[in-house]
């Protein structure tokens, strides 16, 4: 399975590429959304986006609302990981497209777990 992690904070696509890497996805990383952006353009095509949300350039919602608006990217699957906890805020993310909503700080065992509600967890992975 392949993942796309979006964060402006180096150590966060660190440490999210990090568990994802070790649950068996291949991982690759944008800084913001408009990064993210290219690097589906360019082809890499993932099952999993974890998107941060407050980012320059385009934040986290702008790249769910792009994402969104794109038929070709209709099966990537999207998350927002994101210190934005307030209920409006996880709403406007959900009706924007989003599939689900991980609040940092998280652990390994929330984002498997979030994982295998979306269906994403790789096989030899328990839940």
């Amino acid at each position: 399975m392949r993942a796309l992690v979006i964060d402006d904070s180096r150590a966060m696509r660190r440490i999210v590429g990090t568990i994802l890497k070790d649950f068996g996805y291949e991982v690759r990383e944008a800084g913001d959304g408009r990064q993210a952006l290219d690097v589906l353009q360019e082809g890499f095509t993932p099952d999993l986006c974890c998107i941060d949300w407050n980012m320059p350039v385009m934040d986290g919602l702008q790249f769910v609302m792009a994402v969104r608006a794109n038929p070709a990217y209709r099966q990537v699957t999207l998350m927002m990981v994101t210190t934005e906890s307030e209920t409006g805020q996880i709403v406007k993310a959900l009706a924007a497209g989003a599939h689900e909503y991980l609040i940092k700080p998280f652990t390994a065992d929330a984002m498997r777990d979030k994982l295998a509600l979306l269906g994403l967890l790789p096989e030899g992975v328990s839940a």
